[in-house]
């Protein structure tokens, strides 16, 4: 991918600050084995930049063309393609969730009592759309391929797998459909299996496969070309291994590429944390968004839907720190941050404390990939590394007081 920082509108000598700071803060330091940085604005590359290894234990550097697990930076390309079909008037976000899952109907809310017991009690309104996009559905936590589902019951935190293999998001809509709410629709937000419903909703309304209305509706239209559930053989090369960073500070691989499960189609599309893609494939699609839903002449959302998906929802233009659930976890932090359709939105530096802009939007993947759209500055930046779990390092915010101050 070639860069020209000029026609980017970017400063070259001080974006090479980026590659000094991770060579020597990170690689050269081996906290992480390579990563990947694209900084796009007014439409133009200005950097691009590949740092250390996709693999080490066969000695490979890190390729232009590397593919990486994405995890929850599936949920924006989720919600799009849901937005997709709110464009063609096919339901608001306001209809209840039972409209198109009718097992749905009778959902109840557990609410704790005094002395450690609890209650199931009517919903104070239905389950909408709207929730399941916001995270503030009222569902519990589900993983990628086999769900985790939150035990219904006493409450006490604890989790258990509730799925055997070859389950599919059908058949989470059905289980989900036995169990109790967490909090009422609305009134709390917590990080959840709400988007892979978001995805089985696609299937529902489009009567298409999920992977396949991925496939015609967004990734052959923006030349997504290697971004999907699974990586072919022919490709495989191309996959980075995937690491996590040990008590003593030692990467230890947890996903080899010859051996990782993504060399199968998985039965569960998850529409939360399934896809694989590179950095060219997800710049495309970011660069979509921040040019308002369009990408070489061709239009995937409207202008105002976009504007509609970045908008922060929450309640009184509140922070999610204001309506998580104690405990809840959240990919970009809580303080200064909403949330609008699948995606944080930053309220602002004296919110945020953290350099940026109002209304920038972004989220991030479980192996610490992460972006950021800010739609004000036209730019856009992406990262991917392959280090699990996120949030071992605060990678978005070390960037963003790297690439606002190359801005001309």
């Amino acid at each position: 991918m070639k860069a020209n920082p000029d026609a980017a509108g970017l400063d070259a000598d001080r974006l090479e600050h980026i590659t000094e700071h991770f060579e020597r803060r990170y690689i050269s330091a081996g906290k992480i084995a390579g990563c990947q940085i694209a900084v796009s604005r007014h439409g133009q590359v200005g950097y691009f930049h590949s740092f250390g290894s996709m693999d080490r234990e066969r000695d490979k550097q890190m390729a232009d063309d590397t593919i990486f697990r994405i995890y929850s930076m599936t949920k924006p390309i989720t919600g799009v393609a849901l937005l997709t079909l709110y464009e063609r008037g096919d339901f608001q976000l306001n209809d209840p969730v039972h409209r198109f899952v009718p097992q749905w109907k009778d959902l109840k809310v557990r609410e704790k009592l005094e002395g450690g017991s609890s209650q199931l009690v009517e919903p104070h309104r239905p389950m909408t759309v709207r929730d399941l996009l916001m995270h503030t559905s009222g569902l519990g936590f589900g993983g990628r391929g086999l769900p985790i589902v939150t035990v219904d019951g006493e409450d006490n935190g604890s989790v258990q797998p509730t799925w055997e293999k070859g389950a599919t998001t059908a058949d989470l809509v059905d289980r989900l459909a036995e169990r109790a709410l967490r909090f009422h629709p609305g009134t709390r937000w917590f990080y959840s299996t709400s988007t892979d419903i978001c995805g089985r909703l696609v299937e529902i309304i489009s009567g298409q496969r999920f992977d396949e209305y991925l496939q015609s509706a967004l990734f052959d239209r923006l030349g997504m070309v290697d971004t999907g559930f699974m990586v072919p053989d022919d490709k495989i090369d191309r996959l980075s291994a995937n690491y996590t960073r040990t008590a003593d500070k030692r990467l230890v691989l947890v996903d080899d590429p010859e051996r990782s499960g993504f060399r199968r189609m998985p039965t569960f599309l998850s529409g939360g944390g399934g896809l694989v893609s590179t950095t060219s494939d997800y710049l495309r699609f970011t660069q979509m968004l921040v040019n308002g839903g369009e990408l070489d002449g061709v239009r995937i959302l409207g202008r105002k839907t976009v504007e509609l998906m970045a908008t922060n929802h929450l309640p009184g233009n509140g922070e999610l720190r204001d309506f998580a659930v104690p405990g809840a976890y959240g990919e970009v932090g809580f303080d200064g941050s909403g949330f609008g359709l699948t995606v944080a939105v930053g309220l602002g530096s004296a919110r945020t404390q953290v350099i940026g802009s109002p209304g920038e939007f972004m989220w991030g993947g479980w192996a610490s990939t992460a972006f950021w759209v800010d739609p004000s500055e036209e730019l856009v930046v992406v990262f991917m590394t392959q280090l699990a779990p996120s949030g071992t390092f605060n990678f978005r915010n070390q960037l963003k007081a790297l690439v606002y101050p190359s801005l001309l």
